[in-house]
């Protein structure tokens, strides 16, 4: 007598804010392993069993998936940021290179500079203004900080967020490239700016 085969079994439905994590999850992967050009609703909807039609239902459009993924990618960059306040004036002796590296890894684990190049090279650049009211956020924090008789000035505060950030971009994008060039170790750019970002101050 043949065997019957079993049932297949129902996968549990997914609920919207499921659907919506997943996906920008495997955005997000998209983007880190294989750039922009990879970001499509059928990659995505493969990477996580779901048709692109099902994803449309989500997101409405490939724009509003990867609108969403900039949002999400946005806050994430923020909330590093917003961590760095708290490490880049302290007292502690590791709390300047741990805010060097939150920064650092926001820009190259987190995708904030293949995010801002993205953003860039697609001329979208009011989606930067998150990030602009962040940053700003950032040094006022940072003022409201500094005691009244600090030789450290809001426009030193500036210059060096600025060269953490170029650096941390830099080093994101291309920093790899240039490390094999010159035979570096992996974290000789984040050194770098931890010997040089007191000149700053």
């Amino acid at each position: 007598m043949p065997t019957e085969n079993p049932p297949p079994t129902r996968r549990p439905r997914r609920t919207p804010e499921e659907v919506r994590r997943l996906a920008l999850e495997a955005a997000r992967a998209c983007l880190l392993e294989a750039g922009p050009g990879a970001l499509t609703l059928q990659e995505v909807g493969r990477r996580i069993g779901m048709t692109h039609v099902n994803l449309i239902h989500h997101f409405g459009s490939a724009a509003g998936l990867q609108a969403a993924l900039m949002g999400s990618m946005l806050e994430d960059l923020n909330d590093a940021l917003g961590k760095a306040v708290a490490k880049i004036l302290s007292e502690e002796p590791a709390a300047q290179r741990e805010m060097i590296d939150l920064v650092f890894d926001a820009f190259d684990q987190g995708g904030a500079a293949k995010l801002a190049a993205w953003i860039t090279l697609s001329g979208e650049t009011d989606r930067f203004q998150p990030i602009r009211m962040a940053v700003q956020s950032l040094v006022d924090d940072i003022g409201r900080r500094l005691p009244p008789d600090s030789e450290v000035t809001i426009g030193r505060i500036k210059s060096s967020i600025l060269f953490i950030a170029h650096n941390a971009f830099a080093d994101a994008l291309i920093g790899g490239f240039m490390r094999d060039t010159l035979d570096r170790e992996p974290d000789a750019a984040r050194k770098m700016v931890a010997r040089l970002l007191p000149s700053f101050y």
